[in-house]
Formats: C-alpha cells, sequence, structure tokens
C-alpha cells in the first residue's frame, strides 16, 4: 500500500519544480505518513470492496421441512420438503449496479488525490514559513553585528575627541602660567589703561569655552553609544521572539509529517524563483479539468446517471428460479405405481412491482441530486477561478516587489558604506548611518517576505491548475 501511494505521490507532484532533495525527501515523507492521506487512501481501497458487493445475484434462499408425524399421501407417505429458489433481478440492474458504485469508489480516489495535493501544499507553505523565519534570524543578526560595528567606531571617534578636549586643557594653563613675564613687561601700559584685568577674564572664558566644547562631545558621545546599545537590546529581543517562531513553526512542519514535533529539520534553502509556465499563467476552459475536486464532481454526476438507469430497471419485475424436492416415503397401504417415490418440482416466481410511488420517488430523487450536483460543480468552477485569479494577483505582486526590494537593497547597502566611512572622519551624523541601517533591515526582510509570498502563490497556482 504505501509503494503505491508513493508512486502516486511522485506521479502528481511532478507539476512541482523545485529542486531541493531535502524538500522532496519531506514530500515523500508525507505522502507516507500523513494520517490524512492515508485515511483518503483506505477510503478509497474500502469503496472498491463494494463493486463485487452490488455485482453479485442475490442469495439463493434454502428451505427446507420436515414432517414429525408424515403425511399421508396416495402415493406415499411425505416426510420432507425442501425447497431452493434463486431470484434474478432484471437485465442490467447489476451492471449499473458496479458501474454506480465504481464510480463511486473513483469518487474516493479524487478526494485522496486532493488530500494529496493539499498535504504537498501545506508542507510547502510551511517549509517556505520556516525559511522566512530563519532568514528573520539571520539578518537580524547580521544587523546585530553591524550596530556593534558601529558602537566601535563610535566609541573610537569619542575617545579621540576627549583626549583632545584634554590635551587643549594644559595648552591652557600653559599659556595661563606665562601671564605674569608678559604682564611684567608690559607694566607701564597696563597701570595707564588697566589692561591688565581685561587679558585675564579674557583668557579665563577662552579656557572655560574649550572645557565646555570637550565635555560637550563627551555628553554627546556617550548619548549615542546609548543610543546604538538601545538599538542592539531591540534587535536581540527580535531575535529571541523568531527563535521561539521557528520552534512553532517546526512543530507545525513535523505534524504534517506525522513525527515527533520536536525532531530537527534539515537548514531550508533558498528555493529558486523560475517564473511559471505560460500555461499556468492564462486561464482556458481545460485549465482546471484534472482538479480532483472537479473530477469527485463529475464522477459524482457519471454515477447518479447510472444509478438512474438501474432503479428505473429495479422498477420492473424480479424472476426467480427454484426446485422443491418432496421425500416421500413407502406406504404399506398403497399399491400406486409411484409408491414411495420422491417428487422434484420445478418452480418460477415473479415478483410485482406494482407499487409505483417509491420508484417514482427514486426518480425524482436522483434528478434532485444531479441537478445539485451541476450547480456544485458550477460554484466550484468559479471559486477555483476566483482563488486563481487571487493568486496570480500575489504571484505577480510579489515578483514586482522582489526586483523592487533587491534593488533597494543594494541602494542601502551602498548608501550605508559610504556613511560609515564618512562617519570615522566626523563628516557625517550617528542619526543618519541608524536610519539607513533600519532602511537596509527593513528592505531586506521585506525582500525575503516577497520571495515567500512568491513562491507560495506559485505553489497555489499549481495546486489548483493540476496537470
Amino acid at each position: 500500500m504505501r509503494k503505491l501511494i508513493l508512486y502516486i505521490g511522485l506521479l502528481a507532484f511532478s507539476m512541482q519544480a523545485y529542486s531541493q532533495d531535502s524538500l522532496m525527501h519531506y514530500l515523500e515523507l508525507a505522502t507516507k505518513n500523513n494520517p490524512t492521506v492515508l485515511q483518503r487512501y483506505n477510503e478509497y481501497q474500502a469503496s472498491l470492496q463494494k463493486v463485487p458487493q452490488v455485482g453479485s445475484l442475490p442469495d439463493p434462499q434454502l428451505e427446507m421441512g420436515v414432517f414429525l408425524s408424515p403425511m399421508e399421501l396416495i402415493s406415499g407417505n411425505q416426510v420432507a420438503d425442501i425447497k431452493l429458489m434463486q431470484m434474478f433481478p432484471w437485465f442490467g440492474v447489476i451492471k449499473n449496479a458496479k458501474d454506480e458504485m465504481s464510480l463511486m469508489a473513483k469518487m474516493k480516489f479524487e478526494a485522496f488525490r486532493d488530500a494529496k495535493l493539499q498535504v504537498y501544499y501545506d508542507v510547502q507553505r510551511a517549509w517556505f514559513d520556516l525559511y522566512k523565519v530563519r532568514q528573520n534570524i539571520r539578518i537580524s543578526e547580521k544587523n546585530v553585528e553591524l550596530l556593534k560595528t558601529i558602537e566601535r567606531l563610535t566609541l573610537v571617534k569619542f575617545r579621540s575627541g576627549s583626549s583632545g578636549g584634554s590635551s587643549a586643557v594644559p595648552g591652557g594653563n600653559m599659556s595661563g602660567s606665562n601671564a605674569p613675564a608678559s604682564y611684567a613687561g608690559s607694566s607701564g601700559m597696563n597701570s595707564m589703561g588697566g589692561s591688565s584685568g581685561t587679558s585675564t577674564t579674557s583668557r579665563s572664558a577662552t579656557s572655560s569655552g574649550s572645557s565646555s566644547m570637550g565635555s560637550s562631545s563627551g555628553a554627546s558621545g556617550l548619548s549615542e553609544v546609548y543610543q546604538i546599545q538601545i538599538e542592539e537590546a531591540s534587535l536581540e529581543d527580535n531575535i529571541a521572539s523568531l527563535k521561539n517562531e521557528e520552534r512553532v513553526a517546526v512543530a507545525r512542519f513535523n505534524s504534517l509529517l506525522n513525527r515527533s514535533q520536536k525532531t530537527p529539520v534539515a537548514a531550508v534553502e533558498l528555493f529558486p524563483t523560475a517564473p511559471l509556465d505560460s500555461a499556468y499563467l492564462s486561464v482556458t476552459d481545460s485549465m482546471f479539468t484534472r482538479n480532483p475536486m472537479l473530477g469527485m464532481l463529475t464522477y459524482e454526476q457519471q454515477s447518479l446517471t447510472a444509478r438512474t438507469k438501474m432503479q428505473k430497471q429495479m422498477g420492473l419485475p424480479m424472476v426467480g428460479v427454484g426446485l422443491n424436492y418432496s421425500v416421500i416415503s413407502k406406504s404399506e397401504m398403497s399399491t400406486s405405481a409411484m409408491n414411495g417415490q420422491d417428487m422434484i418440482m420445478p418452480m418460477l416466481t415473479v415478483s410485482l412491482p406494482i407499487y409505483r410511488k417509491k420508484y417514482k420517488a427514486m426518480q425524482a430523487e436522483i434528478n434532485f441530486l444531479k441537478t445539485a450536483s451541476e450547480q456544485n460543480y458550477q460554484a466550484t468552477v468559479n471559486a477555483l477561478q476566483s482563488e486563481y485569479y487571487q493568486a496570480l494577483q500575489q504571484y505577480n505582486d510579489a515578483g514586482r516587489r522582489m526586483k523592487l526590494y533587491d534593488s533597494q537593497n543594494q541602494l542601502a547597502k551602498k548608501s550605508l558604506d559610504i556613511s560609515i566611512k564618512t562617519f570615522s572622519s566626523s563628516a557625517s551624523g550617528l542619526s543618519d548611518i541608524l536610519r539607513i541601517r533600519q532602511q537596509l533591515l527593513d528592505y531586506e526582510l521585506k525582500q525575503v517576505e516577497a520571495v515567500v509570498e512568491y513562491n507560495k502563490a506559485e505553489a497555489l497556482i499549481k495546486r489548483l491548475a493540476t496537470p
């Protein structure tokens, strides 16, 4: 049974263009182990067993009677009576009944195909979701390393600024210590204008301004470092949340494979984003003909047609052929030449279906069921087309966003590299770097999301338009 399921699974999955061996491996596991797929397969096998049930004649009837006291006849004493009767339905009833059950079994097979394709699609979606989470973790960890690099540059810039301010202060003190010599050399002029106080005040103001600039630069540097550390803490908290989300995604993926939810899942590789075949990009009348949901409804209509024929023939008489065997013992009082000879009587039975109301009700029931099935078929086609157009819109939109975010990602990387280089030479501020870094992070995350949506839409289109 498992070999048959695996063969059918690989045949149906020939529509998938993914080249990841690991994904194919997991799809094979889902085919063999998923309980929903196995349930649908066993239901299909059970429906096949109904064909020989309805394809057989009714069981013959055997009646046996023994006289406790032999019944006296002219030609002897009747001891026992044995009757054997076989009923035969009208011509074509059994054939149409077998046709109906065969078509019902094909319905179950289409349900099995639908469950299998749905599991394939669910496994792929879970695979893509896991890829998205792991890529987001990788991008966030890379951004943490980038912030640490910016933090080191900021610390170097802060320390160089602090050391520059401290060297200016000794220079001021030196000029202050030389002031008495200058003052002694110009005592006459100072005594006339009193400019000595003015000079001293000017030097004090210069020294105070230099000290103020150094402290302001130091406070600004510390503020920048704290700002970077806030960004790091936020990213690390996001990484911890993503790792919890990864565990949930792994558990969901393993549940589809019907195995322990803690089973490790291999590293999810970047899947190809090759354009869909043109056959999937244009809606035609035959696009959804092989969809198992429509196949189920098609076989349902055919089975109802076979049931209509069968019930019309069931309204005709049934014929029974039988044999009556009477066991007769010899009688001492009889002088008949047939004394003691057993009697054999062929029998013919015909049913009389004179109560027509139930047969008319059967026909009306089937007509209503056929009308309902046809309406259900059209509703399913409309739903499939609507879902297809939605998936196609998502596919085209995701493809466009992939190109957009890739271009923006490249530009943001170049802008960030330039800003970091100019930041080390004090030509740009930290706020610009953090803003560009945040843009780069957003573009990378959105690009991953676009890739995932692109692949999900592609898988859904192939799920709907089954080849």
